[in-house]
């Protein structure tokens, strides 16, 4: 790590990440400003145009790659002009709903065409229409939006070079040098076709930006720079315009910018690694450079994805391990086998399967062709099972003390397999009210929404002239997230055992000791706790469950299309929805008090692997990954103290190991309990402490005081 990235990581620690309300303010000016325009997504343009226009540049010292959020506060009489945007004259727009970005555009037609030949096939498009036809005037009018959407981006490119050179006119010789290159580059990019490594790095970074500033939408994603960087890279070491040592201070220079115009709590990043269309590993010197950047910045951002294979290179896999034995919380490790296969049975050819990115945490996306919603929605597993027991869910905030009675009397079931077909029957009901949600959602994007500049960057926008919101992107699908898997296998366990095999307590009884949270009956929670296999253990009784569970919510997915007419594809992850939908659930039979969280993603339940990492693995592998697009996030937590020598080469082996038997997703976290109850007691002493949490990574002391006890109550493994 260079002096520099110290300086800028110090400067990020110090400050945190900054946002601006400047980008809201030029928004709602040109759209009060355009209210005659008759064509909607041309207002849209203007109004994206207008804040690139006016956004102000901002460059920090030692900064090499600009495009941040501006740090100062709006005047008073700004703050009043947003006040009245923000209470009245917004609320008369038609509502856009449903999720936007999660998803990486296409970085190589930026690269090789620039902007100047974006418009250029925008203008080849246009020659070919008939205005006379009402379907193509339609057309015509997304292209002119595309083309004022990039005017707007070359504008913001030109003051950033302008504003570069006003900061070099005051400089010291060496930052004056190296603010005129910058100047230099954003004249050249996004404009043209990037020519170098550093031209790249800087067009990527600030169309990425652009999208992020230009409609308040966080969350895009680099796809895989190490390959749309590589002939770059390759072509600068050649002709002697870099060393390595360079191309590494710049790509941490790049990730050190995701952390300033990004707040806590999201999850951006990229991913490296991988196999291509022919099934070819193409891990490269790129690959071990942005690895290497986890140990030097050592931030929550960016969530770097690793694609591990059968092939990979024995000393990415080694850097891999010990990035996370070192308690670094990347790389996340995604198994580029079963996720590729997953594309290819959605239906993506084989050169595009290969191309998905984790969209935020560990949801896939194709990458440059993807308008997928993700965790789309939420679903807690739990709730249809206490529907069926007549238990209400907990008002939010009310915590573990809230008492309540039960809604109505659980059914009679005679026997376990008829509980369980009335919770999937539930369940289903409960998928349907969700679909219909996500397609409303996508249906008001359609009629109401428009993003002429996003749709410039994805397939097949440009070439169907359709704007990404009414369709134009080539995959539309809507990943549904079902959370508390393991929390649901155990409870079904206990009913099982204690209702039905050996007969301890009633469905009716039951459903009283839930609803009053165990009042007077500890006995009963730790019977239910301690007495029934846990899933994570490798104990087919209770796994087998899990196979079932999982394979129903496939078949009812599939059951499914959306709006814009493509699939529905589920996930088992969760990001922070553990602890939020933990907090509204009452006490569950697996032993769960009320109000705590849900599992933590598609592994054990925190705290009841006790059979060691290894049992944890083959449970959570026992049903089939693949389908499941939407995410899967198992999540291992080891002690960092007393670890052997050995430790990276055991968890290398373990990583091996989840992914022969077909594991999509694991992640690692190694730290202490005691360093964490630490973080707890003085958290001003622990600002960088990152951990890994359903999917993504964060500031452990930037965490609600549940989401931390969910974290330190989560199994720690001594050993491997």
């Amino acid at each position: 790590m260079t002096e520099r990235i110290e300086r800028l990581r110090a400067a990020f620690l110090e400050q945190g990440s900054v946002h601006s309300s400047e980008p809201e303010l030029l928004w709602g000016r040109s759209w009060l400003a355009t209210t005659r325009e008759p064509w909607p997504l041309v207002r849209r343009a203007q109004a994206t145009a207008a804040v690139l226009t006016g956004l102000t540049p901002e460059i920090g010292d030692d900064e090499l790659l600009v495009g941040k959020f501006p740090s100062r506060k709006l005047t008073d009489a700004e703050q009043e002009e947003l006040t009245h945007w923000q209470k009245d004259a917004s609320r008369a727009a038609s509502p856009v709903l449903g999720q936007r970005a999660h998803m990486a555009i296409d970085y190589e037609l930026l690269l090789r065409h620039g902007l100047v030949g974006i418009r250029e096939r925008i203008a080849v498009f246009r020659s070919r229409l008939n205005l006379t036809v009402p379907s193509e005037l339609e057309k015509d009018a997304f292209y002119r939006a595309c083309l004022i959407a990039l005017d707007g981006l070359s504008t913001f490119s030109e003051r950033y070079a302008v504003h570069a050179e006003e900061l070099a006119a005051r400089a010291d010789s060496r930052r004056a040098m190296e603010l005129y290159e910058i100047a230099n580059i954003c004249r050249r990019v996004p404009e043209h076709p990037a020519t170098s490594f550093y031209e790249a790095m800087q067009a990527i970074h600030l169309v990425t930006f652009a999208l992020c500033a230009s409609q308040m939408m966080l969350l895009f994603q680099l796809g895989r720079p190490d390959r749309y960087l590589l002939p770059y890279y390759e072509r600068d070491l050649k002709n002697g315009t870099i060393d390595e040592a360079g191309a590494q201070e710049l790509i941490d220079c790049l990730c050190m910018l995701f952390n300033v115009y990004t707040p806590r709590s999201l999850a951006v990043g990229f991913m490296v690694g991988g196999r291509d269309g022919s099934g070819k590993d193409i891990c490269n010197d790129l690959t071990r450079l942005f690895l290497r950047s986890i140990r030097h910045t050592r931030l929550a951002y960016p969530g770097i994805g690793l694609c591990w294979t059968p092939e990979m290179p024995e000393d990415i896999k080694q850097l891999a391990s010990e990035l996370l034995s070192e308690g670094l919380s990347h790389p996340a490790i995604f198994n580029d086998e079963v996720i590729t296969q997953g594309m290819l049975e959605a239906g993506l050819p084989p050169a595009e399967a290969c191309l998905y990115q984790h969209s935020t945490c560990v949801e896939m996306t194709p990458v440059a062709s993807s308008n997928v919603y993700v965790a789309s929605p939420y679903i807690n597993l739990l709730e249809p099972l206490h529907d069926l027991l007549g238990i209400a869910p907990l008002a939010r905030g009310a915590g573990a003390a809230q008492t309540q009675g039960l809604t109505s009397q659980p059914a009679d079931y005679p026997d376990f397999e008829s509980l369980l077909a009335a919770y999937e029957a539930q369940l289903s009901e409960l998928l349907l009210h969700g679909v219909i949600g996500e397609n409303t959602n996508q249906m008001t994007r359609y009629y109401h929404g428009g993003w002429p500049l996003l749709s410039c960057f994805v397939n097949d926008c440009l070439a169907r002239g359709l704007d990404i919101d009414r369709g134009g992107a080539r995959h539309n699908w809507i990943e549904p997230s079902f959370v508390g898997l393991a929390n649901l296998v155990d409870t079904l366990a206990v009913i099982r055992k204690f209702v039905y095999d050996e007969p301890r307590i009633s469905l009716s009884e039951l459903a009283e000791v839930l609803a009053s949270n165990y009042a007077g009956r500890e006995d009963l929670r730790l019977m239910f706790l301690n007495q029934v296999p846990k899933y994570g253990n490798d104990d087919d009784s209770v796994d087998q469950l899990a196979v079932r569970v999982t394979e129903r919510i496939r078949a009812e997915c599939a059951r499914y299309r959306t709006f814009l007419g493509d699939d529905y594809h589920p996930g088992l992850f969760c990001w922070i929805m553990h602890e939020r939908l933990g907090e509204v659930t009452a006490a569950s039979a697996d032993g769960r008090l009320a109000a705590q969280a849900l599992g933590d993603g598609s592994g054990p339940a925190q705290g009841r692997e006790r059979l060691g990492p290894t049992a944890a693995v083959l449970s959570s592998t026992k049903w089939d990954h693949t389908p499941m697009l939407g995410g899967i996030a198992v999540n291992l937590k080891f002690a960092r103290t007393g670890q052997r020598d050995t430790f990276a080469q055991s968890l290398c082996n373990l990583v091996d190991t989840f992914i022969q038997r077909g594991g999509f997703e694991i992640q690692v976290n190694v730290v202490d309990k005691e360093v964490l109850l630490a973080a707890q007691s003085h958290p001003e002493q622990y600002r960088d402490l990152v951990v890994r949490i359903g999917g993504y990574s964060d500031y452990f002391v930037g965490l609600s005081p549940r989401m931390q006890e969910e974290i330190i109550l989560r199994t720690e493994h001594e050993s491997l």
